[in-house]
């Protein structure tokens, strides 16, 4: 029982810093379903502690869905980022317990689910789309956001990886449980970015980082606004609603379907 409540008390003390990091940055929805989380294991452990273990507290409290938990680490960002940044932040703000292997097959199972019953959920995890509208390898975003910041031109990488920098500087404030770990992920950021430390080995400061970042941000911002806007217009005007969610297929991917 030593171990449980152990384990339980861990998974609360996470679960109340994801619900603060929640509404610090106004995502309601993510904060009801850690406090609903978070609720089922403090029943779970007084059921523990009184003896009683009735048949629900003795399984495990419901975990937030890989899939809910890439939708939390997606809206921080607010930009198109690569499953490992995802785990990180998941990790860093919300206590999150997802793999960067668990999201391997996640957009081919949002495109089936799209596919079978278009626009049935609330929102998708789909693919950012190349110059070529084909999807991005290794690069999600959310449906839910405009075409503009679902397509990626030849500055957008570096563009995303700034705008990422911002928001974690944004929501790193150095006073809650977990904050550790958003640290240790602003400061690989950094490294990143021109006069965004200090060359000490101590973590960086959140201001100077978003601020480093901002200044670099403003010399691409125009040109990639620009190409993006064209590729979002060439995307409305040549796909249908999944492809503009999920990408057109390539030629190679068309050669395999034809000679199967």
């Amino acid at each position: 029982m030593s171990d449980q409540l152990d384990d339980l008390e861990r998974r609360i003390d996470e679960l109340r810093a994801g619900v603060r990091k929640a509404m610090r940055v106004r995502d309601g929805g993510a904060a009801r379903i850690l406090r609903a989380e978070l609720r089922s294991a403090e029943r779970a452990w007084d059921a523990l502690v009184s003896g009683r273990q009735p048949k629900a507290a003795q399984e495990p409290p419901r975990m937030v869905t890989v899939r809910e938990q890439v939708h939390q680490g997606l809206r921080l960002l607010g930009a198109a980022a690569q499953p490992r940044l995802i785990v990180a932040v998941s990790d860093a703000f919300f206590g999150g317990t997802i793999r960067s292997s668990q999201l391997t097959s996640l957009r081919r199972d949002e495109e089936r689910s799209f596919r079978s019953s278009p626009f049935g959920r609330p929102y998708y995890l789909c693919a950012a789309l190349t110059d070529r509208l084909s999807p991005a390898r290794g690069l999600l975003t959310l449906s839910t956001w405009p075409p503009e910041r679902r397509v990626v031109g030849p500055l957008s990488p570096r563009v995303d990886f700034l705008a990422c920098a911002i928001a974690i500087a944004e929501n790193e404030t150095g006073d809650e449980t977990g904050d550790e770990r958003a640290s240790r992920l602003l400061l690989r950021m950094a490294r990143n970015i021109p006069g965004a430390s200090d060359g000490t080995l101590g973590p960086p400061d959140p201001a100077r980082v978003a601020e480093a970042a901002r200044a670099e941000l403003r010399v691409h911002e125009d040109r990639d606004t620009r190409d993006r806007a064209e590729l979002a217009e060439r995307a409305a005007a040549q796909l249908g609603d999944a492809a503009r969610l999920f990408g057109a297929a390539t030629l190679s991917t068309i050669k395999k379907e034809t000679t199967k």
